[in-house]
């Protein structure tokens, strides 16, 4: 092309808007190409801890620190063969996708009975002489059972509060009795959507008061700590396809159906659908919120 005709190209106010706009793209592209994340979600540098971290949603939380940065995680559970087992499962997936090496991590596996206060407290004790600081604690222990008020025997009452709600509250006491001579730390307990909903069709009464405890106790602690650098947040999950979600579902094709007929998405979620979700709220992005109750549920809470 003779430079006649480009400069008649250029001088064309058509044309010379696309090649504007053109340049302005591949700028664009060019610096897009050197921008991070908003550094205020990064995880690097950070010790965090997770209950009910061997399966379910605790792993999956696991998963999303990782994913974002952190090197230090406690997995905690019951059996400590099977969190030790969880961890070295975590830090091999994190190799594989990131490049790193098994000693770039310090990631381990701890057995607790969140029931038992004594039981939590030797946990993180184990955490502080590991790690020397604890900066965000995720309360992911939890059970659930389907029994009709009038049939559920009272020692697996017991045994559900103990663990949903006991457990929630050692671990956040003790978590907080740790961060605060830190200078303070962030405190999730998940709670539920059957925290403020009634679910159906399926009889769960007891799981339902325990999960509305778990709300307001994070709640209360949040204004209890909150001048102390402590920061207690809950999250509700709604319906979520976990390996043990969906070997019921498998079972009761009609349930899964109500289930999503009854959210406004009409789908259930799928287990790393609430990594973003957990990582706000243990991350310093959320360090003026206290006190909130996030709800991760497809509209479910709605109607």
């Amino acid at each position: 092309m003779s430079p006649a005709n480009l400069t008649r190209i250029i001088r064309s106010p058509i044309l010379s808007r696309a090649v504007l706009s053109h340049a302005r793209f591949q700028s664009t592209t060019a610096s897009s190409k050197n921008l991070r994340v908003l550094p205020s979600f990064s995880l690097q540098d950070k010790v965090c801890l997770v209950t009910g971290a061997v399966r379910g949603l605790g792993n999956e939380f696991c998963r999303a620190f990782i994913q974002s940065g952190c090197t230090k995680v406690a997995l905690v559970d019951l059996k400590e063969n099977e969190a030790q087992e969880a961890a070295d499962e975590l830090v091999q997936s994190a190799c594989a996708k990131s490049g790193l090496k098994p000693e770039d991590f310090k990631v381990i596996g701890l057995g607790c009975d969140v029931s038992s206060e004594l039981s939590v407290q030797k946990a993180f004790e184990r955490v502080m002489d590991t790690y020397g600081r604890i900066d965000s604690v995720v309360a992911s222990a939890g059970i659930v059972e389907n029994y009709s008020a009038f049939d559920y025997p009272f020692d697996r009452i017991k045994r559900l509060y103990d663990i949903n709600v006991h457990g929630a509250f050692f671990t956040a006491r003790e978590a907080a009795r740790n961060m605060i001579p830190q200078g303070g730390g962030s405190i999730v307990l998940v709670a539920s959507i059957s925290s403020t909903i009634v679910n159906i069709p399926q009889p769960q009464t007891p799981y339902n008061g325990s999960k509305a405890a778990v709300r307001q106790m994070a709640a209360s602690l949040a204004v209890e700590w909150a001048k102390k650098g402590v920061r207690v947040n809950a999250l509700s999950p709604g319906y979520v396809l976990t390996k043990l979600t969906r070997n019921i579902l498998a079972h009761d094709a009609e349930l899964k159906k109500t289930w999503e007929s009854l959210t406004p998405m009409g789908r259930m979620a799928e287990p790393e659908e609430l990594g973003g979700a957990i990582v706000f709220l243990v991350s310093d992005a959320s360090r003026f919120m206290t006190g909130a109750e996030l709800r991760i549920d497809g509209g479910y809470s709605l109607i």
